[in-house]
């Protein structure tokens, strides 16, 4: 099992190689086939098979038994009932989800897609093949669309409550919760709809994104959108994107590493997703100060965990998607190759802030860049060796 995750050298009795739960370069991760056990002597983590699928496929423990039993052919018996209708309800959500994306998508195509098509093929450029491959659609205007077509497929309004497909208004009602929007499925590592994310299409009728909330089928804080596609993609480094369109466009330029948070902020548990899968993450996020904030949170999380963060600074556009437009996917590649690295990046963003032709300025400066030695200390001596100098640039700061 583990073999089929990280390439295993043998050395006597054991199996060694390259963990896939953190960064490094020299194996420390150890197999021990007669005991049916494995060791990393540099994160710490260890166990037995399921503790391993439970980790590295982002599962719970009844999940990842599931998970071997498919993988062997085996059926698993469920021994108390509860788990079975958990099981049960979760299968049924998860289908509903699969109908209900195969409904937006068909509106995308009928009259009552117009403004859906207008969008995505007129103003976002977008080709069919991109549209088909991540499933996009349309939400028609109305109030019960989705659930007079799900009813059709014998599905009740508790079940379309139950997978955030519908909501419920103080007064009882219930009626369709994306309304007038562009859709995203989501779609987990094993192919899952689990979600949605809408994009409005009239600025006047509510935020400018909906999101699914969180059901038995679908955690936001655990997953990532087009993770996927990026799992498999040729480039092992990932894009971190803040939205649905900035990882479409990118692509469909062909940076198919390209994932986003879906709706919030990067979560402890997207951050250890990632690491899963590759060492290295440049951000890509927008160059605004909301853009800026989530970039330092970001390079906080990964820094802890040890992957590589880059980071991408985009002139001349706000976003990676209109940067693309306008200049490019070659463009972007060299954006890419010039990507700092996240120290760099802190620096270059302190440095605006002060005139160094002025002796304040650099007393200013001096006393920030110090502060932002001391934050990723761990990153800067690992580049750098600059942790013994942090002491002599907080003394220059004070003189």
């Amino acid at each position: 099992v583990v073999a089929d995750y990280v390439p295993l050298t043998r050395k006597g009795g054991s199996l060694w190689g390259c963990c896939p739960f953190h960064s490094e370069r020299t194996p420390s991760f150890h197999v021990v086939p007669e005991r049916q056990m494995y060791k990393c002597f540099g994160c710490g983590k260890g166990g037995g098979v399921i503790n391993f699928i439970m980790e590295i496929e982002n599962l719970s423990y009844p999940d990842a038994i599931r998970f071997l039993a498919k993988r062997a052919g085996m059926e698993v018996p469920e021994d108390r009932e509860e788990n079975g209708a958990y099981r049960r309800r979760r299968e049924r959500l998860l289908e509903l989800n699969r109908e209900a994306a195969r409904f937006f998508h068909a509106s995308l195509r009928g009259p009552e897609g117009r403004a859906g098509v207008e969008y995505l093929f007129g103003k976002r450029k977008l080709s069919k093949a991109t549209v088909t491959r991540f499933g996009l659609g349309m939400a028609p205007e109305g109030w019960d669309n989705l659930i007079t077509a799900m009813a059709a497929k014998g599905y009740e309004k508790s079940d379309l409550l139950d997978a955030g497909l519908v909501v419920r208004s103080k007064e009882g009602r219930v009626y369709d919760r994306f309304r007038n929007r562009v859709m995203f499925p989501i779609i987990d590592l094993r192919g899952n709809v689990i979600g949605f994310g809408g994009r409005v299409l009239s600025s006047d009728k509510g935020p400018k994104y909906l999101n699914s909330s969180d059901t038995l089928a679908y955690k936001k804080s655990r997953n990532l959108f087009a993770m996927n596609f990026a799992k498999n993609a040729a480039d092992k480094r990932l894009i971190l994107c803040e939205g649905y369109m900035d990882t479409v466009s990118m692509h469909q330029a062909g940076f198919d590493n390209a994932v986003a948070t879906l709706g919030t902020a990067l979560t402890p548990e997207q951050a250890r997703l990632i690491a899963h899968y590759t060492d290295e993450v440049i951000l890509a996020y927008d160059s605004d100060e909301a853009g800026q904030k989530a970039t330092r949170r970001a390079t906080a999380l990964f820094d802890e965990i040890g992957v590589k963060v880059r980071v991408l600074k985009i002139e001349g556009a706000k976003d990676p998607d209109e940067f693309i437009k306008a200049k490019g996917a070659e463009a972007f590649q060299n954006l890419l190759a010039e990507s700092e690295n996240h120290v760099e990046y802190r620096l270059d963003a302190v440095k605006a802030k002060y005139d160094l032709a002025t002796d304040e300025g650099k007393v200013g400066y001096l006393k920030d860049a110090a502060a932002v030695l001391v934050e990723y200390q761990r990153s800067v001596a690992a580049l750098h060796d600059a942790r013994p100098t942090v002491t002599s640039v907080i003394k220059a700061g004070d003189r």
